[in-house]
């Protein structure tokens, strides 16, 4: 089994589960076992160090409360399921992740983010309640209320406490399926922070950085802010596109292509060209299918092989705000002398988060893309250093090589994990691949 970057490789027993009632015997019976959704996290989270409980097959909505915008359903819904089936009516998810082909078991296995979370936190405070499968067996009912601390080890736990049965969350009310989007232009790193905090107000903040500038243009960005569309928005366009389908012509990607493809002069003249088409619409404000804003990266299906055979690391990480500057363009810094461009690399402002492994804190996030090469590692401990003395820290859901002494240093709340796996027995029953590695 791998994880979406394709490393690391390791061989666990696949189990389907296709009913809840099936999920405790399952559980008590192994050992060295990981639920897993639909294998998007990056590196081993959800590779079982013996099994893994293929969860996909628990599929199903069963029931929403339009008063309350209340939806509750199986753990292995896709979020594209929901997207598809909830846009037309008007709702929208809390938070969505920067890929819509995620199971809501994952999504709060992760705790993950989106665009939104300096306003709105992540995905694990909009969820109710859910159902969880203890190593004993048991179902239990978790929320902020009942049995809160598994509750909150849960969320951004990364399955290491049990198998997420159902889930209750809230929906937004929305108008329209469009994105008004503004699209600023920061010419350094400087700029980009500066334009995220001012931009704070905004529902939706996220900026695209040059990985590969340097000098006075390091960390040259385009941000992109959005607030979904209003009906007055909207005027002129026919009442039947409110809520418009997504464009066919999904491609995808039927073969790895050759690693030297990615080198410095193609990521360069890529991001050259992004910066420029993006620098084009900057004057004004333009509606924006919300597919294209929240997920750019679907519309390749198995955009992973881009990165060739041997697979792709990516390094996030976060650091407090008044950090961020240094920290950040020493990051970028080291990327750019180093040759090795990120195409794909991110910046967002983050708010706190609430699980004792969640990811989140005050500050900004970094996410860089990077083929696996043997020289690789090396720049991303120097990397590591930078953020851990920062008092920053990786995530679980996107790493696949970070030491025991990087993760213990950022996760300040791990002494009471561990205590939590001890005393329910999760630590005799679930085992990831990066539980085994960060010793967890």
């Amino acid at each position: 089994m791998e994880g979406w970057g394709r490393y690391p490789r390791h061989e666990s027993q696949a189990i389907d589960c296709w009913l809840p009632e099936a999920l405790a015997g399952t559980v008590t019976s192994r050992t060295g076992l990981i639920g897993r959704g639909n294998g998007r996290s990056y590196g081993d989270a959800a590779i079982g160090e013996h099994s893994t409980l293929m969860c996909r097959g628990l599929s199903r909505m069963r029931r929403f409360d339009p008063s309350s915008a209340t939806l509750t359903v199986e753990a292995g819904v896709m979020l594209s399921d929901i997207l598809r089936s909830f846009v037309p009516r008007g709702y929208f998810p809390p938070v969505v992740p920067g890929t819509k082909f995620v199971t809501v078991g994952g999504m709060i296995a992760s705790d993950v983010h989106g665009k939104n979370h300096h306003r709105d936190g992540g995905f694990g405070d909009h969820v109710i309640e859910f159902k969880l499968v203890v190593a004993s067996g048991e179902v239990l009912t978790c929320s902020r209320t009942h049995n809160p601390e598994l509750f909150f080890a849960t969320v951004g736990g990364m399955g290491m406490t049990g198998v997420v049965e159902e889930a209750t969350f809230r929906l937004r009310p929305i108008e329209s399926g469009w994105i008004a989007q503004k699209t600023i232009v920061a010419e350094n790193l400087g700029e980009a922070l500066k334009a995220l905090q001012q931009t704070e107000d905004a529902t939706y903040s996220v900026a695209w950085i040059d990985t590969l500038s340097q000098g006075a243009s390091l960390g040259r960005s385009l941000i992109f802010v959005g607030e979904h569309a209003t009906l007055d928005q909207l005027a002129g366009m026919p009442r039947a596109d409110r809520f418009a389908a997504k464009d066919a012509g999904v491609v995808s990607l039927p073969f790895d292509l050759p690693q030297w493809l990615l080198n410095k002069t193609s990521v360069a003249a890529f991001n050259e060209l992004y910066f420029r088409a993006g620098a084009r619409k900057a004057a004004k404000t333009s509606l924006v299918h919300w597919d294209k804003y929240f997920f750019p990266l679907d519309g390749i299906l198995e955009w992973n092989r881009l990165y060739g055979r041997r697979g792709f690391l990516q390094h996030q990480c976060v650091v407090p705000a008044e950090d961020a500057l240094p920290v950040l363009s020493g990051i970028l810094d080291r990327f750019a002398r180093s040759g090795k461009g990120s195409f794909l690399a991110v910046l967002k402002k983050l708010g706190g988060g609430n699980g004792l492994l969640s990811f989140p804190s005050p500050g900004y996030t970094l996410a860089l893309d990077l083929p696996v090469t043997q020289e690789v590692f090396g720049l991303l401990d120097e990397i590591d250093e930078l953020v851990v003395r920062a008092g920053g820290r990786l995530y679980l859901a996107k790493d696949a090589r970070q030491s025991r002494q990087t993760f213990e240093a950022g996760y300040t709340r791990l002494a009471a994990f561990k205590e939590l796996r001890k005393v329910t027995g999760a630590d005799r029953h679930f085992n990831s691949r990066l539980a085994k590695r960060l010793g967890i």
